[in-house]
């Protein structure tokens, strides 16, 4: 179903109003890697109060535009970054989003809780909280893990594209079966300090464990369904359909290896032509994205639209419930986007699309605002009736 048609331009300005009441919470957002990697977080060169739709998905006026209402920024490091090298380089992220904050202080805020993000609406300014993408980034230390959440990281995705020594990634060859048992203790501490597990990149095996475990809401930052695309990046409807009893959301992603069956090839394809240039295959330098343009102008890309995405929410709304989805369009971390949802300004026409399909406006406002916000307060009542103390375990010493 399209929401193409003689009442299309009403659905947009109805979504754009409902937006404007219950704004997005996205889970996922790139924009400190892509400023990381374009002009080493020179925002100077990238100043984002003004048009920078040459270069980013990510800018203030589109924000505004797409009715952002609070970003998880993603202060994300390459899965092979290792040990204190994957610790340092998370730190300058962080250090980055702390730049955005403190640059533009009439549009973003800094936000830890719930309540933060709630009064940042008030406001009519943008909730900016982040998120750790990799247990890399604690470099198998507790203490790091507690360190990232003094500085404001409010959730952690437990593995990137690569296994690490305590979880098994979706996208990388299994070797614990899941969580180990330091892993488990991983997600144990995460419920005592009231950071939202993300398992977004995990293997199937990985996300039962944690549900298993944790006693606080799960969310996925940035992934859809499997039963309608299947890619391992996906979630299982076993697992969508565990939400409810967990109280956790999983949040649609845009990216279109991740929701079109036909993108899936020629992106597997897209990425070893990088790689045979040099170039790794989550590269989004210009001088890698001219490599898949004269690629795309070879072999034509496989295009999604906002459709495809209503095809999961849709899905993922039948297994889960309306009370356990939400958005997180991985912006500036892809190097497609689907046509309607180019960037972070195309979020009504997604809402529009939903619309057309008969989501009333209380569902909308779940998936847009509500879900995110009610799973980081669940998560900080958890934290704040946790009596364990601190844990000192390692991979080795885990009781």
């Amino acid at each position: 179903m399209s929401a193409a048609g003689p009442d299309a331009a009403d659905r947009l300005d109805q979504a754009r109003a409902l937006l404007a009441e219950h704004p997005v919470v996205d889970g996922h957002n790139d924009l400190p890697w892509a400023l990381r990697q374009q002009v080493r977080y020179d925002l100077d060169r990238r100043d984002l109060a003004g048009d920078q739709s040459r270069h980013l998905h990510t800018d203030i006026p589109r924000l505004r535009a797409g009715g952002v209402g609070a970003q998880f920024w993603s202060v994300y490091v390459r899965s092979d970054y290792a040990g204190d090298q994957a610790v340092s380089a998370t730190l300058e992220q962080i250090d980055a989003v702390a730049q955005l904050i403190d640059r533009y202080p009439a549009d973003l805020v800094r936000a830890l809780t719930a309540d933060d993000m709630e009064a940042a609406r008030a406001d009519g300014r943008i909730a900016s909280l982040m998120g750790a993408e990799g247990g890399h980034s604690i470099n198998n230390s507790l203490a790091t893990l507690r360190a990232l959440y003094r500085l404001g990281v409010r959730y952690m995705t437990l593995t990137h594209n690569d296994t690490i020594d305590w979880a098994d990634s979706a996208t990388d060859e299994a070797r614990h079966g899941g969580l180990t048992d330091f892993g488990r203790e991983v997600v144990r501490e995460m419920n005592r300090l009231g950071m939202l597990v993300d398992l977004s990149h995990v293997a199937p095996s990985t996300m039962r464990d944690a549900l298993a475990v944790s006693t606080a809401p799960v969310i996925f930052s940035h992934s859809s369904a499997r039963a309608v695309c299947d890619h391992p990046r996906n979630v299982p409807d076993d697992v969508l359909a565990q939400l409810p009893g967990n109280g956790g959301v999983a949040m649609a992603t845009f990216v279109p290896k991740f929701i079109l069956p036909a993108a899936v090839e020629w992106t597997l394809a897209a990425d070893e032509n990088l790689r045979a240039h040099g170039f790794h295959h989550l590269d989004t330098t210009p001088e890698a994205m001219a490599l898949h343009r004269a690629f795309e102008a070879e072999r034509p890309r496989p295009v999604a639209t906002a459709a495809t995405v209503a095809d999961h929410l849709d899905h993922m709304r039948e297994v889960a419930g309306v009370d356990h989805i939400g958005i997180g369009g991985d912006f500036d971390g892809t190097a497609f986007t689907p046509a309607g949802l180019d960037d972070v300004a195309g979020y009504p026409n997604l809402i529009a699309e939903l619309l057309a399909r008969g989501w009333s406006r209380a569902d909308l406002a779940k998936l847009t605002w509500s879900n995110a916000v009610r799973a980081l307060r669940d998560a900080e009542s958890v934290a704040r009736t946790t009596t364990r103390p601190p844990s000192n375990a390692t991979l080795t010493h885990t009781t």
